[in-house]
């Protein structure tokens, strides 16, 4: 047990802490970036809380140096972000924009200068507006122009970057922004997002193709991944109705992934999950074939669980139905702290879900825990010190967690914290704090919280036993 009241680590364990090009960059309309879906929606009246953009956000387009020196006091081993699309193809196709591969040069060097490792993700949601333009990840298309992109970059970074993860959270890219609507491109459809998880699907495997070639033409090292939310569903009670709702929602949220991704299969019970929706009109022959790739590790992000009961549809009429309208529906956690999310904290649960996915894929690959952290009010202040025992309390029991599944078997590698720094929280806007460093959204000051100092603390502690 550590001092922090942690059980051991392995010694090789990577800390890490994460962020997004979206809710940190702001400069949208610097260094010959495009325009993307999520400054088409936040300019939307009405989608994103109060009106709320990133054009600003955190101004890590200026500050990297500020945020890399965080990082270095920080001491982490590795700091993951996300590369904006827009910025390196405006248009979504055609030759790179050259500000905009600078500046991720900029940041890639900063942080090698600092002892950082860069993880790069390729995708985090800011697809280029043109392509939405041209159907989105609806559409073949645009999983095919993923592919020329991630070459790009590849043989720009690929020197210095040798992690890679392809996505982020495409369950998010897909339903929460075209089915449920409350991210970009914020519609509400049926068969189109499951083409679009579909297609996300087959550009992480031709990005991770074209990962591949670019490391071995240029006789570099290239690890390759993709980072997915996986969930914790857990049924309301023991009731086969129950239990069938929640194997319905498994499909919906882990195995439309994991299925393709490491077994070589589309879920059994698509026709069960989604009816006459799931019409597979979007597939093709070999598409299996380049999404299974081997994966080099699995990232997992992971937040809370989710209780369900069975339920009828919200939309009798096929025609109406989006593709999370699967007869099911929430049922609340009773007698357990929820975040600011409004997320119940149960970090058990994270063991759990953990030790599933091995049982179920025994060919798991290494996973890290890319995301994991919490959003809380950060009200108790003295000075400018923010006393967030509650964030510091969320990750210490989640890393604990961790530590369980290692035991049990699961080979957890590393964890990055969510997140480094407040940032824009999608259609929350500024109003869910997820840092472990305090922006101040009015002058952009960053002020390290307890949960900084707690994080720091806990690396050096851990540091002290590689030697």
């Amino acid at each position: 047990m550590t001092s922090n009241g942690l059980p051991e680590l392995p010694a090789d364990f990577l800390f890490g802490a994460a962020t997004a090009s979206y809710q940190i960059e702001g400069a949208v309309h610097e260094g010959g970036r495009g325009p993307s879906i999520w400054d088409t929606y936040s300019h939307t009246p009405g989608a994103v809380d109060r009106g709320e953009t990133g054009d600003v956000a955190c101004d890590h387009y200026h500050r990297y140096r500020e945020d890399v020196a965080l990082l270095k006091e920080l001491g982490v081993d590795a700091y993951r972000f996300s590369i904006a699309w827009p910025r390196i193809q405006p248009a979504g196709s055609g030759p790179a924009n050259p500000e905009g591969l600078a500046f991720y040069d900029r940041l890639v060097d900063e942080l090698l200068n600092a002892g950082i490792e860069p993880v790069a993700t390729l995708y985090h949601w800011d697809l280029p507006q043109a392509l939405e333009d041209e159907g989105g990840w609806r559409v073949r298309a645009t999983a095919e122009r993923f592919g020329e992109y991630a070459r790009i970059v590849a043989d720009r970074l690929g020197d210095r970057v040798a992690r890679w993860i392809t996505l982020n959270e495409p369950f998010c890219a897909a339903f929460i922004g075209h089915a449920i609507g409350r991210h970009a491109p914020g519609t509400r459809e049926g068969t189109p997002a499951l083409a679009t998880s579909h297609h996300l699907l087959l550009a992480h495997g031709l990005a991770t193709q074209q990962l591949r070639a670019s490391a071995a033409e240029h006789g570099r090292r290239a690890e390759v991944g993709i980072t997915l939310n996986l969930d914790r569903l857990i049924p309301a009670t023991d009731s086969a109705e129950d239990r069938a709702a929640v194997d319905r929602a498994e499909t919906l949220h882990n195995r439309v992934w994991l299925d393709p991704l490491l077994g070589g299969a589309y879920p059994e019970n698509e026709a069960e999950t989604w009816g006459e929706l799931a019409d597979g009109s979007y597939r093709r022959d070999g598409d299996l074939e380049i999404i299974g790739r081997p994966l080099d590790f699995m990232g997992i992000n992971y937040y809370r669980p989710t209780k369900l009961k069975d339920a009828p549809y919200d939309q009798a009429d096929p025609a109406r139905r989006t593709a999370t309208d699967i007869r099911v529906a929430d049922v609340p956690f009773d007698g357990v702290r929820q975040t600011r999310m409004g997320w119940p904290v149960v970090p058990e649960s994270f063991t759990d879900l953990l030790v599933d996915v091995q049982r179920r894929y025994p060919d798991l690959p290494p996973v890290y825990i890319t995301e994991n952290g919490s959003a809380e009010a950060d009200l108790d202040r003295t000075g400018d010190r923010v006393h967030d025992s509650e964030r510091i309390d969320y990750i210490r029991d989640h890393l604990s967690a961790v530590a369980e599944a290692i035991k049990a078997g699961v080979d957890v590698r590393g964890y990055f914290v969510w997140s480094l720094m407040d940032n824009f929280e999608w259609a929350f806007g500024y109003d869910r704090r997820f840092g472990i460093v305090r922006v101040d959204y009015e002058t952009l000051e960053r002020t390290p919280k307890d949960s900084y100092h707690w994080y720091r603390d806990l690396i050096r502690e851990h540091a002290a036993k590689r030697v």
